[in-house]
This record gives structure tokens, sequence and C-alpha cells, in this order.
């Protein structure tokens, strides 16, 4: 339990953030119509994706790092309490069905474990040891990139994280809502998407959150497609691991060949459902263990497969 005085200390911090600023303007909001609390709201989420565009620099620096770094067989590693926190795994978790991501490939902490997702997990986000523990597990080294996220840009635990891993020559990424964060100081690249006080007094799952979702949705998916994992516009390495997913790796195929549906079928049995490979087979107008050879080969690049096979 926190003394007096460390609580005092803590309401002063909060006191300097932007994101926990009050505003008198909506100190009645509750007494307006719905209509008007709801047009407000989108008034105030329409903001995001500018604040958002300020730091594009700084974000395409942190993917190519990241980029490269996973190239070399690294993770990409989110780590963060509470709402940030959920978000990280969030983003984590949709990579595997997305791109076909290995087990471990892209990893989501959360302050207090996996239990924290859906209960408050009490007095894990303030202990930066337990970041380090959690990435020591993780046998964190030097090929990984971890991205601490934090509204406040305070939050120990992911400021804990982004130090520990740097300590140990990871890449470091932190994310914060808070212009002169802790978090953006102690990482390599500090991303800092300073969106305003909230609707709602310090409620962070709003704008900051939108904020946090939208820079991790272009960290996975930029990266991802550095390395190969798209064809243009099409997620080649999708897993068809449900009927919606296979009905959708059948039309990225035709999208991408053009090929009648029986040659498609015949293409993706013959690659054990594999899109990429099915679209190299077709394509490339290779047998499914030659585009097998070629993806290898060619770091599951396609186009540079796809070169291979006419060259």
């Amino acid at each position: 339990m926190t003394s007096a005085a460390d609580q005092q200390q803590l309401r002063a911090q909060l006191d300097t953030l932007t994101t926990e600023a009050f505003r008198p303007e909506l100190a009645e909001i509750d007494r307006l119509e719905t209509i008007k609390i709801a047009r407000i709201m989108n008034g105030e989420d329409a903001a995001v994706p500018a604040a958002v565009a300020t730091e594009l620099p700084r974000i395409a620096a942190a993917i190519d790092g990241i980029a490269e770094r996973m190239a070399r067989g690294g993770r990409l590693i989110y780590t963060g309490a509470g709402t940030a926190g959920r978000l990280g795994v969030l983003d984590a978790s949709e990579c595997p069905p997305t791109f076909n991501t290995g087990p471990g490939q892209v990893v989501g902490l959360i302050a207090g474990g996996p239990a924290a997702m859906v209960t408050s997990v009490e007095g894990a986000e303030d202990s930066k040891e337990l970041a380090a523990a959690d990435l020591d597990a993780l046998s964190v080294g030097a090929q990984d990139s971890v991205v601490g996220i934090s509204a406040s840009g305070r939050t120990p635990y992911a400021v804990g994280a982004v130090e520990h891993a740097r300590r140990l020559g990871a890449l470091t990424v932190g994310l914060s809502c808070n212009a002169g964060s802790a978090l953006a100081a102690a990482a390599e690249h500090g991303i800092e998407i300073v969106v305003g006080p909230e609707l709602l007094t310090g409620s962070t799952r709003l704008k900051a959150g939108t904020a946090q979702k939208l820079v991790l949705n272009m960290i996975s998916t930029i990266t991802m497609i550095r390395l190969g994992k798209t064809y243009g516009n099409l997620m080649v390495d999708v897993r068809a691991s449900n009927d919606k997913l296979r009905a959708r790796s059948r039309r990225i195929v035709s999208l991408a060949t053009g090929a009648p549906a029986p040659r498609i079928e015949a293409a993706l049995a013959a690659s054990e459902g594999e899109t990429k490979h099915a679209i190299l087979a077709i394509l490339g107008e290779v047998d499914a263990p030659t585009a097998t050879r070629l993806l290898t080969e060619s770091d599951g690049h396609l186009r540079a497969a796809l070169e291979a096979a006419r060259s």
C-alpha cells in the first residue's frame, strides 16, 4: 500500500497530464440528450487520426527497426497495463490468423497476466520488477523488439519493460499519449500521440485507447507487409482455420490469379491449404513442392519467389 506522501506525489503527476485534464465545458454532459452526447463523442474521435498523423515519421522508423529484427528471427512483444495492455494482447492475438505468424512470434504481455484481461489485478501496473520478470521469462534478447504502451506515459510496468528490454539490447518503442513522457524518453523510438483531455476525465480507453489501437494496427500490419506476409493488399498468409477463413483464402487466390475454381481447389489441396503456396503454384506454373522450396529460398516473399519461378 502506498503512503500518503506517495499518493500526493502521484496526484501531482496526474495533474500535469493532458490525458487527465478536467474539461469544465463538459461538466453537465450528463444532462444532455443522448444524440448530443453521441455527436460530441464522434467529434472527439474525429481528431484522433490527425494526432496520429503528426507522429508518422517516428512510427515508420520504429516499424522499419522492428521489421529488420523480425526478419532475422526476432519477436515483437507488446507490454502494458489495463486498457493499454489489453490493446497489445488484442493486436498480438490477431497476428496468427491474419498473417500466419508462428507461436510466440508476436506476444502481448499485460501487467498481472492473462487474468488482467478481464479483471483488475491490483498493484500489477505499479511494478517495474514484474515487467522485468515477465520479459526474462521470455528470454528477451537483442533480436527482439519491445513496445511499451501507456496512455499516461508514466505507468511503471510499461516504463520498466522498456528500460529492461533496452538493457538487454532489444529494440524499444514507447507509445504514449502525453508529451514529454517518461516512457518515450526511456525508449529508442518514442511515439507520443497527444489527443488531449478525454470526454470523461481520465478515461483513457476513449481517445487515447483509439490512438493506441491505430498505431498498433500500423505496427503489426506494416511490419507484416515488410516481412512478405502480403501480396499487394492481399493477406496471402492468412491461416484458413475456419469456414470463413477458408472461403477468404479461396477468394484471395482467385483475386491474385484469376484462375477458375477447379484450378484453385486443386492448388489449395496440393499445398495443404496454404494460400501463398497455391498462388505461386498457379502464377509460377510450378508444383506444390517447388512452390514450397521457392518460398523458403525467398524468405516467404511471394514476389521474389514468382520472379525465381519465371526466370
